[in-house]
């Protein structure tokens, strides 16, 4: 069963022509492709083709990312698999991975650090917007050995976000920096849940990055 599988993926941006890079970008609970996409006008790189698939019902999963996984399916598993599908047809229509960066806010951004670490190659970037790893309290991820070789990976939060516990980005960089990506951590004192102007430096940081090398 994959609620997901059948949701429309919303696109903007450049055109295949002229594309020079591609950034999926996955919502939060409650919202929808138009939500995510509107950082598109703010990161203000047109050469990108951004590529935003839709949760059935507005949520990829029911409940807490830190509850039991199961409490959570087939959602996640779903949500896993659409990402999955629009990286293979990226791959397909000529784009490298390394051109490919992966965006999410909240629960996507959750859904993005869990997809980065499920399917490791070099990407273009992970951007974990007020998120991070699915998992129980004490959830290790030990069974993940596959590296990322270098992928930049940006992790920013609120010390205080009321969803995502300061304690799990930690986790989440540590587990990103075992696998061999480039991390830049932030948590930043006392801001709400919500992305930030830094914040959003940092993507398009990166951004320029993957511009630069698909020069």
């Amino acid at each position: 069963m994959k609620p997901h599988a059948n949701q429309p993926i919303v696109r903007t941006g450049a055109d295949d022509a002229s594309a020079r890079a591609a950034m999926i970008m996955i919502h939060g609970r409650n919202a929808a492709p138009a939500n995510i996409l509107d950082l598109v006008r703010v990161l203000d790189r047109p050469d990108f083709v951004y590529l935003a698939p839709a949760a059935a019902g507005g949520t990829w999963y029911p409940v807490s990312f830190m509850a039991p996984r199961e409490r959570n399916e087939p959602g996640i598993s779903s949500g896993l698999f659409v990402i999955e599908s629009i990286v293979t047809d990226l791959l397909v229509r000529g784009f490298a991975s390394q051109q490919i960066m992966l965006l999410g806010f909240s629960q996507g951004a959750c859904l993005t650090s869990e997809f980065s670490i499920r399917h490791p190659r070099r990407y273009g970037g992970v951007m974990a917007l007020s998120g991070g790893l699915i998992g129980e309290p004490g959830t290790t991820w030990d069974d993940v050995t596959t590296s990322l070789d270098g992928t930049p990976v940006f992790l920013g939060c609120s010390d205080v976000d009321p969803h995502i516990p300061a304690e799990r980005v930690l986790e989440s960089e540590a587990v990103f920096r075992r696998l061999g990506a480039s991390v830049t951590r932030k948590l930043y004192p006392g801001m709400g849940h919500t992305i930030s102007a830094d914040e959003i430096d940092n993507v398009q940081r990166v951004m320029d990055e993957v511009l630069a090398h698909a020069s």
